[in-house]
């Protein structure tokens, strides 16, 4: 058993393998341990297969897009259902935003997203000192 804390896990969904590499570097290089996902049914299957301490989900997706997998995460029992969300995504409008908020999404940000802006998000959703 290790003395070093266990890192926060992030899972990463969206479609762009680009966004995603971005991303994933970003946090690595934060201190996050991450995971990725192609679309919302990609993600609630590794949510059933390991414990996450934030979700970072786009909106356009082919399967399931990010609000439908918002809603069905939130749809969820026990520590699932109350995983921090980040929706990243390049729709900007304020409708937008409303829906991601009440689909479930915690925080929202707009496509492109500053490294350091996206490590503090997560920084502060996962509880770690920024």
């Amino acid at each position: 058993m290790s003395d070093r804390p266990e890192r926060p896990r992030i899972l990463i969904v969206d479609d762009g393998s680009l966004i995603r590499l971005y991303y994933r570097e970003t946090l690595e290089a934060a201190g996050f341990d991450v995971a990725e996902a192609l679309n919302g049914i990609e993600a609630l299957e590794k949510l059933l297969s390991g414990r996450f301490d934030l979700v970072i989900v786009d909106i356009n997706m082919p399967k399931m897009d990010g609000m439908s997998f918002l809603r069905a995460l939130r749809g969820r029992h026990g520590e699932a259902g109350s995983l921090p969300a980040l929706m990243i995504s390049s729709e900007a409008a304020n409708h937008d935003v409303a829906a991601a908020r009440a689909a479930g999404a915690n925080f929202y940000l707009v496509k492109p997203v500053a490294a350091e802006v996206l490590a503090l998000h997560a920084a502060v959703l996962t509880g770690r000192p920024a």
